[in-house]
């Protein structure tokens, strides 16, 4: 399996998801738009609160996700040839065609072109689903200590990761959100093992992980 981070954010830094709806129609894309049907022929279904799509062709598997006041980041995987680049170029168009409707605005929402890297070493293998996880701890009191400094009250930070619900993180932890989303593997951890992950990072920073994918 060949990973890709796939990270963009709005134009000038500015906020991309306002509200929950805005949030939620974001996340529905990222089923509605993994296939190579047209987005005008593609459906889907919510049953209990999930999100289902009438299609199995997916373009890439999602093992992982989160979304941010102005950012996103998506740890992707191909299954088909340019998958990455389908699902993302429906997936921002769609998105911005619906923000611009909804909030009377005109013009590009993000900034350039999204970022796609492969993740090829390591270091980088081995915290991008942590990090990726992590952000929203930014909007805890301690800000982005988490950081630099490492996670110094594993359960407050667990517990702020459980109640934020525009992540893969709770799904990780066995607590299903969007699981059908998800590719099936959970990126190869149970939820046992996953929900030690935030105490074996406490106390580590960011220093050794390659810098491309500190989006701010």
């Amino acid at each position: 399996m060949e990973l890709f981070h796939v990270l963009n954010r709005g134009v000038e830094k500015r906020n991309i998801f306002l509200d929950d709806k805005d949030r939620f129609r974001f996340v529905h894309g990222l089923l509605l738009f993994n296939t190579t049907r047209p987005a005008n022929n593609t459906t889907y279904l919510i049953e209990n609160n999930d999100i289902v799509s009438r299609y199995t062709e997916r373009v890439v598997d999602i093992h992982g996700w989160c979304l941010m006041k102005n950012h996103y980041h998506l740890l992707l995987s191909e299954r088909v040839e340019s998958g990455i680049s389908i699902l993302i170029r429906k997936l921002n168009i769609g998105y911005a065609k619906y923000f611009n409707e909804r909030y009377k605005r005109s013009g590009y929402l993000f900034q350039g072109r999204t970022k796609k890297i492969r993740v090829n070493s390591e270091a980088y293998f081995m915290h991008i689903l942590n990090y990726v996880h992590f952000n929203p701890l930014d909007y805890m009191q301690e800000g982005r200590a988490w950081r630099f400094h490492g996670i110094k009250n594993p359960a407050r930070a667990h517990a702020h990761l459980m109640k934020y619900r525009w992540s893969s993180y709770q799904d990780y932890c066995g607590k299903p959100n969007f699981p059908s989303i998800l590719a099936t593997d959970l990126f190869g951890e149970s939820p046992a093992k996953f929900k030690r992950h935030i105490i074996d990072y406490s106390g580590t920073n960011h220093a050794d992980v390659p810098t491309q994918f500190l989006l701010e």
